[in-house]
């Protein structure tokens, strides 16, 4: 996926998703789509944008279309279900929703009769989704919108739209262009002062508004960027360790190794001997001290996609 602007490729051209995850954590990204966390069990911190949502079991959140968003903390047990879907399922020319509140506690869908509809909905998913029958993607379509718009019936919006305009806006967009930025040129030189140019900030102000939304500072997130590009190299090409730290940006090889220990907490070396199943199967979503390892999954999902 994507560092910043996430991609997720989909078996079809229906983009449309749904898995469950223990104990997850996910680095700042966004993307077109729609996406729907519930938690299962225990308790998250999520970020959206710059709201700070503290989501106990029961509660459902809604990262809208653009939506910065990332957790940084994992809480031991916890489990949560992610449904992402295309915003031209519900809309073919949907616009941001402008929520008072992303957060819907499990009082409020209690109270607005929608739990009930949320696990049918998530049931539904994994059904239509894995047996893909004639119609599968109309009936699918046909769920998301119910729920979504019941959900829509009982939700406040910000009609006055203030959270959404002028400056804030700006630095959103020039936010998610920047992040898009360095997924390309992630390999060249880029300091924090020439990302700070390109925001027309000052360094010092471009520090405090990149950590906020991404809640990284910029040095370490293009080096995440990076190693998760030397992690792809490693494990499905014959390059040499020297040269996929060049290639990766990198000057030198031993800042390459001692940077790639610190965020994998292995060495190049020893993540190419991991078995295959643990090594090849990485992402920003991660569990536990490994940011390259997929998070351990309920063993009663069906696995649509890898993220």
């Amino acid at each position: 996926m994507k560092a910043f602007h996430e991609v997720r490729n989909y078996k079809s051209d229906f983009m449309v998703w749904h898995n469950s995850y223990y104990d997850i954590s996910f680095m700042a990204h966004w993307h077109r789509e729609i996406e729907l966390i519930y938690v299962r069990s225990g308790t998250v911190t999520v970020h959206v944008t710059d709201s700070v949502i503290h989501a106990q079991e029961g509660d459902l959140i809604i990262c809208d279309s653009g939506d910065i968003h990332y957790s940084d903390q994992r809480s031991e047990g916890s489990c949560l279900d992610f449904v992402l879907f295309d915003t031209a399922i519900i809309n073919s020319h949907y616009h941001y929703s402008f929520f008072s509140n992303p957060h819907i506690t499990k009082e409020n869908l209690k109270d607005w009769h929608l739990t009930e509809s949320w696990f049918r909905l998530l049931d539904l998913l994994d059904d239509e989704l894995s047996r893909r029958e004639h119609y599968y993607q109309d009936v699918v379509t046909a769920s998301i919108c119910q729920f979504w718009y019941l959900l829509l019936r009982r939700l406040p919006a910000n009609t006055t739209k203030t959270i959404m305009q002028g400056r804030r806006v700006s630095v959103l967009a020039d936010l998610q262009g920047l992040l898009s930025f360095l997924e390309e040129h992630f390999n060249e030189s880029i300091t924090l002062e020439d990302a700070a140019e390109i925001m027309n900030f000052s360094p010092s102000h471009f520090s405090k508004i990149f950590k906020q939304f991404t809640g990284v500072n910029f040095i370490k997130y293009l080096n995440i960027i990076r190693i998760s590009k030397a992690v792809a190299l490693l494990v499905t090409t014959d390059s040499t360790i020297t040269d996929i730290s060049f290639q990766c940006g990198f000057n030198n090889v031993r800042s390459f190794n001692r940077m790639f220990k610190e965020i994998t907490n292995y060495t190049p070396s020893e993540y190419v001997r991991m078995p295959e199943n643990k090594s090849r199967n990485f992402t920003y979503y991660h569990s536990d001290d490994d940011i390259f390892s997929l998070p351990e999954e309920l063993p009663t999902t069906v696995v649509k996609e890898a993220l």
